[in-house]
């Protein structure tokens, strides 16, 4: 009688340590209760870069669009030329500033 009362013991010593256990990750695990804040932060976080990303993206889809070769935008074709060539017009004259 005596031996099945340990080994009932020994079966809710182990029962306790694993509840205590599952505990311990629900509070500090890496999706516990303490990483809330840093789930939350990183997310903010993801989400600006998203965002940034989003109207880059959006910027260089409308420079495509306007360097379309079937009809190209005459501006954004000159200032490309004149930016990757340094060529300018006859009658243009060049003023360069200096940064300050």
């Amino acid at each position: 009688m005596r031996k099945a009362g340990s080994g009932e013991r020994v079966k809710q010593a182990a029962a306790l340590v694993v509840l205590l256990a599952l505990a311990g990750f629900a509070v500090a695990g890496p999706t516990g209760l303490l990483a809330w804040s840093e789930n939350a932060t990183a997310l903010e976080q993801r989400q600006e870069d998203l965002a940034r990303l989003t109207a880059e993206r959006d910027a260089l889809r409308n420079r495509v669009r306007l360097l379309d070769p079937e009809a190209a935008d005459p501006d954004l074709a000159s200032e490309l030329v004149r930016e990757q060539l340094g060529v300018i017009h006859e009658d243009e004259v060049v003023i360069t500033l200096e940064d300050e």
